[in-house]
């Protein structure tokens, strides 16, 4: 009954043992599980931190450890996970994160950029992929010249936008027209840059680009052309009733230009004046002689000076005070550059007794002389002018007449003119105690035949100046061609002997060694011309084809010349494609002709590498004229052959010393003057200022002049071997039937 009584008891017992022993391990297993997730959290917030993954939160439940949060991309997710693995087991890793949504990948800028020279084309940007890459190459190398298309572009998968297709077609048709150019192509959008060898084909090509454009595309162009080449440099620079103007000016570049052009306006000029900027400047300094010319035209208030190369000519009015234009004159003369020459001239009043006579004369390099000056009268002037007419090629002249000048004025005169002629430019003052002569020539000697010809002209004791520079390009001895002559040979060379190239390419074909030692002969002495190396096509193919075909010929071969060692400095190469033919391109013959390298030239002044050296100056007094002649034997005394003989000596003296004045055939009253049998020679005679007359004359000189200046206007021709003369009579004339 006991035992019955207990049971209950330990039956509670049990329960009451389980349930504690089952709440202590509740409570430790929950105390485990927060530890675990603590100690969790810890280390994944850590691991999560030291990794800067921030955006990441995390949660544990258990031994579950929970990621949540929004990862920028799925790189970073991977890599948190990963980072979180290092830590806890990966099992344990609940993987709740989520990816941010990606942001549109955006189309690239398409662009093209097209490089063209003579070296070829290439091509250079990104396209998309749609572009067909090969059909644009075979368009350049089909439709232009150029020795190779490199194609650089690379192609990316995007639609194509919008204005990109009309753009880049417009960009090929630019890279067709412009052969040295840049060309940059974007949607909707092309850039020309280019070079032109002349103004003429820039406006030519702005005009071709402003056609070919669609609409719908925008052109920005930037077209350069060569400066014009200017011979001579010249500046003109006037002050006169009508105010300061500038009547001519040239500049080297634009610095040069903007310095001239504000000294032109500091001395008076209003409003735009131009200046061309061009090659062909004498000198570097160029600037500096013109602004210290116009400076000196400004000081003395009114006159012009006028800059041709290197010769400045300044130029004064009477109404110019004399002591004012010299010190003007002289400061000018100090202030120039050394390459540059100064002749200084004031006009005289027109009153007589306004001072002493001069006569002043100049020669252009083209042979044509302006005289003014005082003469004795008007039939003198006219003696002078027919004088001056025989011997140069054009004469203006501004004489006038003074019948106030010294006695033997005109043979003074005329013997300055005969002194000038080995000058080929120059000018002659001629006052009655000096002849200054000034200029330059071809003649080593130029300075001592003018003294002798003063010296045969005026006798002794006429004081004389002489400031003559030597040119060998003007000197006949050396035999240097002229810039006409130097293209004549180049093309005779190749008409003869042409250079060849391959088909509808620039690669000359064969050797042309022969060809090109040819022309490096000629070029030896003709590298100072500015020439043109022109290649010309038949009309086979399209006319940009062979516009650009034509200039890479021609380039072709000035850069064999070049490599050949010939001094190309001065040549230029331009293609004229089909447009200059010189026969019928129907025939296989004409289109051979029309294939060809021509050279044209462009100026006949040759580019001066150094300045002439300086005139040697040469002072002195005339000597006594050696005895041309011995007198003139009368009729009754003339041996056979004596005037043979005397005609003779007197041709030798003309030679060595140049042609005189012919002198009237004296008479005596209305006697005819008896002559020698058989053919007659006429010998020409000169009466200088030291000479005696050996006839006397039966209409005497005018009061006031001297017998010499009479003398002086009755020129007579001397006959030689090809003066005219009447054909022979028919011999039924010279013999009439009796």
């Amino acid at each position: 009954m006991t035992d019955a009584r207990h049971r209950p008891s330990t039956a509670l017992t049990t329960i009451v043992v389980l349930a504690g022993a089952g709440g202590l391990c509740w409570m430790a297993a929950t105390a485990t599980a927060h530890f675990i997730e603590q100690r969790s959290l810890q280390d994944v917030s850590l691991a999560l931190q030291t990794g800067g993954y921030a955006w990441a939160n995390v949660t544990t439940n258990g031994l579950q450890v929970q990621l949540e949060g929004t990862a920028p991309s799925e790189v970073q997710r991977f890599r948190a996970m990963t980072q979180v693995a290092s830590v806890v087991d990966p099992s344990r890793i609940v993987d709740q994160m989520q990816v941010a949504q990606a942001e549109a990948i955006e189309a690239p800028k398409f662009s093209v950029e097209l490089l063209r020279n003579d070296e070829g084309i290439s091509l250079i940007g990104l396209v998309p992929a749609e572009t067909d890459r090969l059909a644009v190459v075979r368009l350049l190398q089909s439709e232009t010249a150029a020795p190779q298309v490199t194609d650089l572009l690379e192609a990316a998968e995007f639609p194509v936008p919008e204005g990109w297709e009309l753009a880049l077609d417009f960009g090929l048709d630019a890279a067709q027209l412009a052969r040295r150019a840049k060309i940059s192509v974007a949607p909707g959008l092309v850039r020309v840059s280019a070079i032109t060898d002349s103004p003429a084909e820039k406006a030519r090509l702005e005009t071709d680009l402003r056609r070919a454009k669609p609409e719908e595309v925008v052109l920005v162009s930037e077209i350069s052309a060569p400066r014009p080449v200017i011979a001579p440099f010249t500046l003109r620079f006037v002050i006169d009733d009508e105010g300061a103007r500038l009547d001519a000016c040239a500049a080297d570049d634009d610095a040069a230009r903007n310095r001239i052009l504000d000294a032109a306006h500091k001395a008076g000029v209003t409003g735009a004046a131009g200046c061309t900027i061009g090659l062909g400047t004498p000198s570097p300094q160029w600037a500096d002689a013109a602004t210290q010319a116009i400076a000196a035209v400004a000081e003395i208030g009114q006159g012009s000076v006028a800059l041709s190369d290197a010769d400045v000519s300044l130029f004064a009015p009477a109404t110019v005070d004399r002591e004012k234009f010299d010190d003007a004159a002289g400061r000018l003369e100090q202030a120039l550059p050394a390459v540059f020459s100064l002749q200084a001239e004031r006009e005289q009043p027109v009153e007589a007794d306004a001072g002493p006579a001069e006569f002043l004369a100049s020669v252009s390099p083209e042979q044509t002389l302006y005289m003014r000056g005082r003469i004795t009268d008007e039939r003198m002037r006219e003696a002078v002018d027919s004088f001056a007419s025989a011997r140069f090629k054009d004469v203006e002249s501004t004489l006038r007449t003074d019948d106030a000048v010294p006695g033997g004025w005109t043979v003074r005169v005329i013997a300055a003119l005969e002194a000038m002629a080995s000058l080929k430019n120059g000018s002659v003052t001629v006052t009655p105690d000096l002849v200054r002569i000034t200029g330059t020539s071809g003649d080593q000697h130029a300075s001592g035949k003018a003294a002798a010809t003063l010296s045969q002209r005026l006798g002794a004791g006429a004081a004389y100046e002489l400031a003559v520079r030597y040119d060998e390009r003007l000197d006949p001895l050396l035999g240097l061609p002229t810039g006409e002559e130097c293209v004549a040979g180049l093309n005779t060379v190749m008409s003869e002997s042409a250079i060849g190239f391959e088909p509808n390419k620039s690669i000359i074909a064969g050797d042309p060694a022969e060809t090109l030692a040819h022309l490096a002969e000629i070029m030896t002495d003709c590298a100072d011309f500015q020439v043109e190396l022109g290649g010309h096509t038949d009309s086979q193919g399209s006319e940009g084809f062979n516009a650009d075909l034509s200039r890479a010929r021609a380039q072709a071969v000035l850069t064999a010349m070049q490599a050949d060692g010939m001094d190309t400095g001065n040549l230029t190469a331009r293609g004229y494609g089909e447009s200059q033919p010189v026969a019928s391109n129907e025939t296989e013959e004409g289109r051979e002709a029309n294939r060809r390298i021509e050279f044209r030239l462009l100026s006949d002044v040759p580019v001066r590498r150094e300045p002439l050296p300086e005139p040697v100056v040469v002072s002195g007094v005339t000597e006594a004229p050696a005895t041309l002649s011995a007198p003139a034997a009368t009729d009754a005394e003339a041996e056979p052959g004596a005037e043979t003989e005397t005609a003779a000596s007197e041709d030798q003296a003309v030679e060595a010393i140049g042609p005189r004045l012919p002198e009237p055939h004296p008479t005596t009253g209305t006697q005819e003057v008896s002559r020698p049998a058989g053919p007659q020679v006429q010998t020409p005679a000169t009466v200088g200022a030291a000479e005696n007359l050996s006839h006397p004359l039966v209409l005497g000189p005018p009061a006031g002049l001297d017998a010499d200046e009479e003398n002086a206007r009755l020129p007579v021709q001397t006959p030689d071997d090809n003066t005219p003369r009447p054909e022979p009579r028919p011999e039924d004339a010279a013999n009439p039937p009796q």
